[in-house]
């Protein structure tokens, strides 16, 4: 795979001569030099020559748009960089920009500051001129502010190039869709041929039998050693053990998993929907094996959800190598007491493991939908902690990503008759005003639940791919989501969708 990469590009102009623009590149050299080795930036920066007239700044901007593995800019002005210079490449450029607003210096050499010093470090209000004009063409971007050696700018810049890999895997993602939607439900369907003219992303259908192909090509040795993978990082169950009662379900568990896989790796698909009314020969809903793709790094949405599907694998791109899982969810229970009241959250099978709290069992329950043999589950509470529900929706002229700031805890119970992996979380600001606020907003019932990313994460990415977003957290009351969603309403009719 061509390794991604963010350019760093300083803006500045001939008027402070060659020893200054000297000193303006040997500065933005060292920034990047301690970007990239820094623990908190996840993707290469790239050092490009300072832009001082507006030929190179269009070429630049030009470039990094047709360059594949380029995800994005970084600006940032050293010096006073005339912002009508930035005029034809701000308008050309078709990757994230990220406005860095930072200085080389930390402080102010108070005993020798002269005027040399003023004419190099003039950042101060040089971004604020390139600024200015990105507010007028209405451009897009993350502002980051702060000196480029605190570890806070660094987490931020980081943070932004993930979502800059998430937003990039949106315009080559392919979703395949066994089956269709489930029949009559609204908020899993939506626009496909809208959704890949705003984010990239392409959604087709395929039939259960595209798979069952590629399981009858299944070997007995595959079987064997993915079987031996199961036993070695779940607790099976007694009767899926060697002998159980149950241990065919287990290895035609098996088979659907290595004829899912090879399937999706056939078609470079990296994100995919099922549905429990279309499995034709398929013995049981895929429940193990799309657990353990989505643990991969799969995305994934049931009863064919392709817009929870595809964010979740641009979420799960942007989440890699973090604490905390990421996973495609349901809002399936309440759990209401005079003192608080809690949201459960699974799915018929299909929760990720990536969000266990420890070793996961792997059971077989009777399923009491979709008419098929009992399906194999990997079963398992999820740990306490912050994390965040996200929802994207169709809205039919735009779409929306709604957010739900949550706190999962602990369950109350040990919760043995209920053989699905579940999390128990405590919505914000609590339940009444965030259900509430969710259901104004249209989120859907579907989500993808993080502990990995927060909301910032999602913020970024929906600027990135210029859609709404609506949050509900701490702060959220009725009224005042009310007025935000009606202001929306006629900034997205009047302006957005004019643009």
């Amino acid at each position: 795979m061509v390794e991604k990469e963010v350019w760093f590009v300083t803006g500045s102009q001939h008027l402070y001569g060659p020893e200054t623009l000297k000193q303006v590149a040997e500065n933005s050299q060292e920034i990047v030099k301690g970007f990239n080795v820094s623990n908190n930036i996840p993707i290469k920066i790239v050092y490009k020559p300072t832009v001082k007239t507006p030929a190179e700044i269009t070429d630049i901007c030009l470039l990094a748009s047709s360059t594949k593995n380029c995800i994005g800019i970084i600006a940032w002005m050293h010096t006073f960089s005339p912002a009508k210079m930035w005029i034809k490449g701000l308008s050309l450029l078709s990757k994230p920009l990220c406005h860095l607003h930072t200085q080389f210096n930390a402080e102010v050499p108070w005993e020798s500051i002269d005027m040399d010093f003023m004419n190099l470090n003039q950042s101060a209000h040089g971004d604020r001129e390139f600024g200015h004009m990105m507010t007028r063409m209405r451009k897009d971007r993350k502002i980051i502010v702060g000196h480029w050696k605190e570890e806070k700018l660094q987490k931020k810049l980081g943070n932004w190039a993930r979502v800059a890999l998430g937003w990039n895997e949106f315009q080559h993602l392919k979703v395949a869709r066994l089956g269709d939607n489930m029949r009559e439900v609204a908020v899993t369907d939506g626009d496909k041929v809208e959704a890949q003219l705003r984010f990239g992303f392409s959604v087709n259908g395929y039939d259960s039998s595209d798979v069952v192909d590629h399981i009858k090509k299944v070997t007995q040795v595959e079987v064997d050693a993915l079987l031996e993978e199961y036993d070695n990082l779940y607790e099976l169950s007694n009767d899926l053990q060697i002998g159980g009662a149950k241990r065919q379900s287990l290895v035609d568990a098996a088979k659907i998993e290595l004829g899912l896989r090879a399937f999706l790796d056939q078609g470079s698909f990296k994100a995919f929907t099922d549905t429990f009314e279309n499995l034709g020969e398929l013995k049981q809903l895929p429940g193990i094996a799309v657990q353990r793709l989505m643990a991969d790094g799969y995305g994934f949405g049931g009863e064919g959800d392709w817009k929870t599907s595809a964010l979740l694998r641009a979420m799960k791109v942007m989440a890699r190598d973090l604490n905390g899982g990421t996973s495609f969810m349901e809002d399936y229970t309440y759990h209401f007491t005079p003192e608080k009241s809690y949201v459960m959250g699974s799915h018929m099978l299909e929760i990720c493991p990536s969000i266990a709290d420890a070793k996961p069992s792997c059971e077989v329950h009777p399923l009491g939908i979709g008419g098929k043999e009992d399906p194999v589950r990997l079963v398992f509470n999820a740990p306490a902690g912050p994390a965040i529900n996200v929802s994207l929706v169709d809205l039919g002229n735009r779409f929306r990503l709604v957010v739900n700031e949550v706190e999962a805890v602990n369950p109350m119970g040990k919760l043995p008759n209920l053989p699905v992996a579940r999390v128990l979380w405590d919505p914000k600001p609590d339940l009444e005003i965030a259900a509430t606020s969710w259901i104004l907003a249209g989120g859907a019932h579907h989500t993808v639940y993080t502990q990995a990313l927060t909301t910032e994460f999602i913020e970024d990415f929906a600027e990135m791919a210029g859609i709404e977003l609506v949050v509900i957290d701490k702060n959220t009351t009725v009224r005042d989501l009310k007025n935000q969603l009606n202001a929306n309403e006629a900034y997205y009719h009047l302006f957005k969708n004019n643009l």
